[in-house]
């Protein structure tokens, strides 16, 4: 990812406020006619799935907008960005390799983006560029609502210390879980995120612990997170077998046609399995809500990707 540095601190928004948009701006574009411009903005961009799911989204809930790919060249995605926004773009998604480089320009950022360093969400106004990041959101709301499975009170355990993971535990320990367990190869990576949110998760009354494989505590955990890119060289993180069980949840952040290398080893060992196409559906909700105001229902569109995917030849 790129290594953009950030020369100025930018100013930390409430998530909430956040979210809101004009409502005289949309009544505005309605009636003109006129659809208000948003992009995915990556490289590689044009596997992405988002224009379709914004589309979907659109449709749902009558909400003006026109979505896109924009392929930003590696070392030049701060102009691309500024063309965008100066041909009346109002907000951009971001995807690998830019967003650091999205979280220096914004100059605004909301909470859980600051404590990710990453965004992966832009939207364009008259207070400037807010950054903000929504995968860790998708990721809660994708196991709490379309899998059914509660994280207040959980035990949970999240593999890997990447910036994968970084972005979800704020998130995380904003539903209260009872214990987060936070496991890398690099055991100090999983300590210094320990570090960072031992604060937070003070606050939310969970036990956070973490460094390798070792830190895993006896007995089945009821989420087992794999937020390592292992399952993209069909390689399994490092863990114990006995942290899952029959009640547990082993959600793959990676997602594909099939089951994962790391979804079918937990199925074997009782867990139910899950991969993170509904974190990507729950992550664009997000997103649209934060542009428009408007929260659409993300489970009607993780159907139709889930048939799509299913489809012979779908990649």
């Amino acid at each position: 990812m790129s290594q953009t540095a950030n020369p100025a601190t930018p100013a930390t928004l409430d998530s909430g406020a956040a979210a809101q948009v004009s409502s005289s701006a949309s009544a505005q574009v309605t009636a003109t006619g006129a659809r208000d411009r948003y992009a995915v903005v990556g490289n590689p961009v044009s596997h992405s799935k988002s224009p379709f799911i914004h589309a979907r989204f659109a449709e749902q809930t009558g909400e003006p907008i026109e979505y896109t790919h924009l392929l930003a060249p590696i070392d030049a995605f701060v102009p691309h960005v500024r063309a965008f926004m100066e041909a009346g773009g109002r907000g951009l998604n971001v995807t690998v390799p830019f967003k650091l480089d999205a979280h220096a320009l914004a100059t605004t950022l909301s909470p859980r983006a600051a404590a990710a360093g990453a965004v992966n969400t832009l939207r364009f106004d008259a207070d400037g560029i807010h950054g903000d990041n929504t995968d860790g959101f998708g990721l809660a709301r994708d196991i709490e609502v379309n899998l059914a499975t509660p994280l207040k009170g959980a035990r949970i355990l999240l593999l890997g210390a990447g910036g994968a993971a970084r972005g979800v535990v704020l998130p995380m320990l904003e539903r209260a879980p009872h214990t987060l367990t936070i496991v890398n190869r690099t055991a100090e990576k999983a300590s210094a995120l320990v570090d960072q949110f031992s604060a937070a998760a003070h606050a939310a009354g969970c036990r956070l612990a973490g460094g390798s494989a070792s830190a895993i505590e006896p007995g089945a955990y009821d989420v087992v997170i794999n937020a390592t890119a292992g399952s993209l060289d069909a390689a399994l993180p490092e863990f114990d077998d006995g942290a899952f069980g029959s009640a547990t949840l082993a959600y793959d952040m990676m997602y594909g046609a099939r089951p994962t290398v790391f979804m079918q080893h937990a199925q074997t060992l009782g867990a139910r399995a899950a991969d993170g196409l509904g974190m990507l559906v729950e992550q664009a909700a997000e997103s649209f809500y934060i542009w428009r105001g408007v929260r659409p229902d993300g489970a009607p569109v993780l159907a139709q990707l889930r048939q799509l995917l299913a489809a012979p030849g779908a990649a």
